[in-house]
């Protein structure tokens, strides 16, 4: 048994160490029983980030269910529910740090129920460890997380395959697990992935080597995480500026001011830089830059700032601000590539609302030419409807343009989400342009003219 008075000598980071480190999002995915919140509730006890007091009700709920060590996925199964089914329903989020890095985990939901909040957890993640029990392997479920991963452009996967110590720790049962997994994920154009063996709930290769598996050499899982590369650098990205609030605050002390507020979803905005307005395709200079009520000459990602222009022109929000020459394609029709959340069906014709950034229009589904099959990554042709956790290629008609990027050129303006107008349900979350690498889109026909009812 792990002692239970370790965490006590772990001394918080300073200041000056936080700010010297750099950050990580990750998530974590995998099956029902798969052993995620136990992966994370180890991974936080043997770095030394639970605090005494939580530690302390984690054994005190074990004691009572009988059991004599810490059941530490209890450190992330917050909700009643998830403690008494044994299970995780909502996505638990926690942040923690070592002097190497500092992290953000978002511990996602394994059944394929609850699948959406898969959705939710990976889509900011620049790494995703997919969790696979090493006595069933890679199964229905492991392959749609890797899909999903993918389709979200997560750039770093990690496979632990977990509960080793059930398969005697063979090196065999391990490497064609692996092996398996990386031709699949591979194969959807996952940029790298990287195979750990362990044994989560002993500890085996999660932040400590393990002296049960010495043919492995490769990280802990700890170690890969603190060591893997990540970019935040979003300021060499398209600048792009949503719109989210006009002011114009008309008094005695600025009688002209009128400034267009939001957060910067990428790149960098310069005085004197010029810019168009999107959709109207109206053109101007930006004449100065208010950062928290002071001028500034620059501002990048993801500061949130007011721009003010020469000109003026007819801006609102949901307006793109984006560089002259650096423009988005703007249009009324879409395709794209969307994971059904809802629990109601999507079909073609239905009424919907799309959201991007800080835009919502009426819109309308017209096709769906296809459904990824999560086997064989082939497409089904015209299912005519998208299900739960289904994958499928829409073609969407707008009721008015949107200025909308490629999701493989920013996660940030080339992502959208589908919503009900009747009650303000998310239906589905989507990724313009072409899905995964590896993948054949399918041909997208034209959008049909007859919209009765929604005036577009």
């Amino acid at each position: 048994m792990t002692s239970t008075t370790e965490p006590d000598k772990a001394q918080p980071l300073s200041t000056e160490q936080l700010s010297a480190t750099t950050l990580l999002r990750f998530a974590t995915a995998g099956s029902v029983d798969d052993g995620k919140s136990t992966l994370v509730g180890r991974l936080l006890h043997d770095s030394k980030s639970v605090l005494t007091d939580q530690l302390e009700a984690v054994e005190r709920v074990s004691l009572g269910r009988g059991q004599e060590a810490p059941d530490l996925a209890l450190l992330t199964d917050g909700l009643r529910a998830e403690r008494e089914q044994g299970i995780t329903i909502d996505v638990a989020y926690r942040y923690f740090a070592t002097p190497r890095r500092r992290f953000i985990l978002a511990d996602t939901p394994g059944h394929v129920q609850y699948t959406r909040n898969m959705v939710t957890g990976a889509s900011t993640a620049d790494l995703a460890v997919v969790l696979v029990d090493a006595r069933n392997g890679v199964i229905e479920q492991t392959r749609r997380h890797a899909a999903v991963a993918a389709l979200l452009r997560v750039p770093h996967v990690v496979l632990a395959v977990n509960k080793m110590d059930l398969v005697a720790y063979e090196e065999t049962v391990f490497a064609k697990i692996a092996e398996e997994f990386t031709a699949y994920a591979s194969e959807l154009g996952v940029p790298e992935i990287t195979a750990i063996p362990i044994s989560a709930l002993a500890g085996d290769n999660v932040v400590e080597p393990s002296s049960n598996m010495d043919w492995y050499g490769g990280p802990t899982v700890l170690e890969h995480l603190e060591t893997v590369p990540v970019s935040h650098d979003l300021t060499s990205c398209h600048a792009r500026l949503p719109v989210q609030y006009v002011i114009r605050p008309q008094t005695a002390e600025h009688p002209d001011y009128r400034g267009y507020a939001g957060q910067i979803a990428a790149g960098t905005f310069r005085v004197g830089e010029s810019v168009t307005v999107l959709p109207s395709g109206k053109t101007s200079k930006i004449a100065g830059i208010d950062l928290l009520g002071t001028p500034v000459d620059v501002a990048w990602t993801p500061q949130s700032v007011t721009l003010l222009l020469e000109s003026d022109i007819d801006i609102a929000r949901g307006d793109l601000i984006v560089p002259s020459g650096d423009q988005p394609p703007t249009s009324q029709d879409i395709s794209a590539t969307v994971c059904h959340v809802a629990d109601t069906a999507l079909n073609v014709g239905q009424r919907v609302l799309l959201k991007h950034t800080t835009r919502t229009v009426k819109a309308i589904v017209k096709e769906i030419p296809s459904r990824l099959t999560l086997d064989d990554l082939s497409q089904h042709p015209d299912p005519g409807v998208l299900v739960a956790n289904d994958i499928g290629r829409v073609v969407i008609r707008t009721a008015e343009p949107i200025a909308l990027d490629t999701y493989a050129a920013s996660r940030r303006t080339g992502s959208f989400l589908l919503i009900d107008p009747a009650d303000g349900t998310t239906l589905a979350a989507g990724m313009a342009g072409e899905a995964f690498a590896g993948t054949e889109a399918a041909e997208e026909p034209q959008a049909a003219a007859d919209d009765e009812g929604w005036d577009f």
